[in-house]
């Protein structure tokens, strides 16, 4: 691996070498290094791109990392992963994909990624996005996160993008079972002319099912965002969705949360706010030496931290 593989590794993954247990690091299309464990195991689709990763019956505090990288220009990558979680088992997946693009024409990553989980397993699942590269240049991401949660199951998703990202569309589907537990955290930043879409579809069919998605974003420059959300109440279940927005300069962000109760004993929230920093915010700030780019910085920081 060279230097910027390295780069894209450290700050999608927090790799900072060949990682412990079960992993698949893919680089242009390509499996760069892949390992298996008894516990953990990682099969290539025969027919078509992609892996299996099948996590075994009442494995416990076990981590997967599976990252892609892509490092030229004119590249389209499409790669279906299925995640097949045993019952009881407890495991954290780090994913992410990282785009270097110093080429004139665009490159673009689709990962359809579909988790199977068994009655009593808990999943962590960590996946952030970042382009690098020329300015201007295409670096389009489009993940796809289908989710079929058993009973009493916990599924934690958080994801990221960091920046960089020319144009991405994100989709999130799960279905959630007797005494299942959903909980998303997303968080999103856009700059120049970027777009970020995000789709979430939450379907609460079980007993005691629960779902909470905060989204975190912040839109500066002209770049414009767009999240979308419906959670389906269809039995006695918790659904809450909090969507909080910071505008800067030309950007927009729009909010569109839809809940749908199909049950009296269905109980489903929804929340919105977007707004811009406050100027005294910013004011305290300078007052201890920063000027306004350094304040506004470290208040996005600390907002998307």
């Amino acid at each position: 691996m060279n230097k910027i593989d390295k780069d894209l590794l450290e700050q999608i993954s927090n790799l900072h070498g060949v990682p412990q247990g079960s992993f698949n690091i893919r680089k242009n299309g390509q499996a760069l290094k892949r390992k298996s464990t008894s516990e953990i195991e990682i099969l290539p689709k025969p027919d078509k791109s992609g892996i299996d990763i099948i996590v075994k019956p009442n494995v416990k505090n076990r981590s997967v990392h599976i990252p892609v990288i892509i490092t030229v220009g004119g590249f389209n990558d499409l790669v279906y992963n299925d995640f097949y979680i045993g019952e009881n088992a407890e495991v954290s997946i780090i994913a992410g994909c990282g785009i270097h693009n110093s080429a004139n024409e665009t490159s673009q990553h689709d990962g359809i990624h579909s988790f199977h989980l068994e009655k009593g397993c808990k999943v962590k699942y960590i996946e952030k996005h970042l382009g690098l590269g020329k300015e201007g240049v295409g670096k389009i991401l489009n993940p796809t996160t289908n989710i079929v949660m058993e009973e009493s199951s916990e599924f934690e998703m958080e994801t990221y993008q960091l920046g960089g990202v020319t144009y991405s569309n994100r989709i999130t589907k799960a279905k959630i079972k007797d005494n299942a537990k959903l909980l998303v955290t997303e968080k999103i930043l856009t700059t120049n002319t970027q777009t970020a879409i995000t789709h979430f579809t939450a379907n609460l069919v079980g007993k005691n099912a629960s779902v909470n998605i905060v989204s975190r974003s912040v839109a500066k420059d002209n770049s414009k965002q767009k999240f979308i959300s419906n959670v389906i109440g269809n039995n006695e279940c918790f659904g809450h969705v909090e969507c909080d927005g910071i505008i800067l300069n030309n950007a927009v962000i729009e909010s569109t949360p839809k809940i749908v109760a199909k049950d009296v004993n269905a109980s489903l929230v929804h929340e919105a706010a977007i707004g811009k920093i406050a100027g005294e915010q910013i004011t305290k700030l300078m007052t201890l030496g920063l000027n306004k780019d350094e304040a506004e910085e470290l208040i996005i920081k600390g907002f998307l931290k």
